[in-house]
């Protein structure tokens, strides 16, 4: 799955070289209320493409697709970003590691020379964040806001169900969310690369209001109260079937 918001200029590539990495899995672009070409270059790309009417920011695209796959039948979903930062051909690592964990984190820091450093007010937080779910999870994570991960069968109808629209909810929340579901969680060396197109947003002052934003964000995600009692675990068939005889 690929969330994408005017990606006109990354997201061609993006489809191609994860359908030339792995020619057999189907390649959801979920076009995030783009005003740009985004769908149409995706479509063209080889990609099966969900358009949202509006923007509703990555959490909203991610849950979309999430309903999108639990609804067609997905055991498996693995996030790539559009703008190619994300190397399509490690996705096969992320992938094996499912068979003992469920949900599984490309980390940018578990590198012995990782390519990917941060300073100031965003390492901060990046550390107090990764000591928080390393608590929570009772696993090392060191890289709890990347986004390339991979969602197996028991997390994708929590996802689904559950998945935050908030500003970082689809990394803070959504990994507290996974951890009231049971699920396991791990991690997995991956390399970040820079975009294809387009400029980074961080700077000295978005680094610091990131600061304050994480830190909100994971105390809002501890105190709120997830129903996460029935959709863990349950596969994708059984909750389509409670779904049609509770209409």
């Amino acid at each position: 799955m690929v969330p994408a918001w005017n990606e006109e200029d990354s997201v061609g590539d993006t489809v191609r070289e994860i359908r030339a990495a792995m020619p057999t899995v189907d390649v959801l672009v979920v076009d995030d209320g783009s005003p740009d070409r985004t769908a149409l270059v995706a479509r063209r790309a080889g990609a099966m493409v969900l358009e949202l009417s509006y923007n509703l920011g990555v959490g909203g695209a991610m849950r979309a697709g999430f309903r999108y796959a639990v609804r067609h039948g997905y055991d498996v979903v693995v996030q790539v970003d559009a703008d190619g930062q994300h190397d399509p051909s490690e996705v096969p690592l992320l992938l094996s590691k499912l068979d003992e964990a469920d949900l599984v984190i490309g980390s940018r820091f578990t590198n012995p020379k990782p390519d990917y450093k941060v300073t100031g007010p965003r390492k901060w937080a990046m550390v107090v964040l990764s000591w928080v779910f390393t608590r929570l999870a009772k696993t090392k994570l060191t890289d709890v806001t990347s986004g390339f991960k991979a969602t197996g069968a028991k997390c994708l109808p929590l996802f689904a169900e559950n998945y935050p629209v908030e500003y970082l909810g689809d990394t803070i929340e959504s990994l507290v969310i996974a951890v009231r579901g049971d699920c396991r969680i791990t991690e997995v060396p991956a390399n970040m690369r820079a975009r294809r197109a387009g400029t980074p947003s961080h700077n000295p002052l978005k680094s610091t209001v990131y600061l304050g934003r994480a830190g909100f964000a994971l105390l809002l995600a501890l105190v709120r109260r997830w129903d996460v009692s029935v959709k863990a675990g349950l596969p994708a068939a059984e909750l389509l079937a409670e779904r049609s005889e509770a209409r």
